[in-house]
């Protein structure tokens, strides 16, 4: 679905800014300002430097009059709105909404196939066609006075991050991050990234010259008797094959093993 972040009358050049990481972190660019306080506000230094390094999103971004130029070609609105209000859409909670959403979603475009292929029409739109139109959209308020009514009362859900009871206070960036967040996950989100290269085990060939210079050590400061080695040797071989030893340990233990060696010798 089409994904859109609409920050309404913004008064701080950094949010901005913020705003535009926490999108890019999670793979969308469609920033849409209603009324910032900064005309010049995607330009300020401020706000590019709250990027930090989001700047395809700043030259992405549109500034608007109204917000309905903002919601243009979007289809689901949901509002970020913490304060109680008389009456408006239901609240609920990012995750369980996002889930409801994409289950209708799917129901929609499936039935929409269905459809499709009983008109046995070669021309009718797929799946894919049918639900290019579809745009959801986050409305966030200005720090100051959050979301007016009447922008609430346009949208089709109020979405609640859970936050401590006593302390659910936000900043404006990171309510989008987690919204943004959540939103991706839903759609699939991104595979992890290792932090570290893929280990490698090393092999039974590496092990077994690891061991045989281990009983040559052993030997050597007397803990082995190689008249009478019983099972030592084997049980180092399971020890070291549950540990799933890498090429990198195989070397220390082998250090390890030249430096009893060599403190033997020094002593004889």
């Amino acid at each position: 679905m089409r994904t859109r972040f609409i920050l309404i009358q913004t008064s701080h050049a950094g949010n901005v800014g913020a705003a535009a990481r926490a999108m890019k972190t999670m793979g969308f660019d469609d920033l849409v300002l209603v009324a910032p306080r900064w005309p010049n506000v995607l330009r300020r230094e401020e706000t590019i430097q709250r990027a930090s390094g989001a700047l395809d999103v700043l030259e992405n971004a549109r500034i608007v009059a109204t917000l309905d130029e903002a919601l243009d070609g979007m289809s689901h609105l949901c509002a970020t709105a913490m304060t109680p209000r008389d009456f408006g859409p239901p609240t609920a909670a990012p995750r369980a909404h996002f889930e409801m959403l994409l289950k209708r979603e799917r129901a929609t475009l499936n039935g929409q196939a269905l459809q499709a292929q009983n008109a046995s029409n070669p021309d009718a739109a797929g799946p894919e066609a049918a639900g290019a139109e579809a745009g959801v959209a986050f409305l966030f308020g200005s720090e100051r006075f959050g979301m007016a009514n009447e922008d609430v009362y346009r949208c089709h859900v109020a979405l609640s991050i859970p936050t401590n009871p006593r302390f659910g206070s936000l900043n404006l960036g990171a309510a989008i991050q987690v919204v943004a967040y959540e939103w991706r996950q839903a759609l699939g989100g991104f595979a992890v990234q290792a932090a570290t290269p893929d280990r490698v085990q090393a092999d039974a060939a590496q092990v077994a010259g690891m061991l045989a210079h281990w009983e040559q050590a052993l030997a050597a400061i007397g803990f082995l008797d190689p008249a009478a080695p019983k099972k030592l040797m084997p049980r180092l071989n399971q020890l070291f094959n549950r540990a799933q030893l890498g090429a990198e340990e195989i070397h220390i233990l082998r250090g390890v093993a030249k430096a009893m060696i060599e403190a033997a010798q020094a002593k004889r």
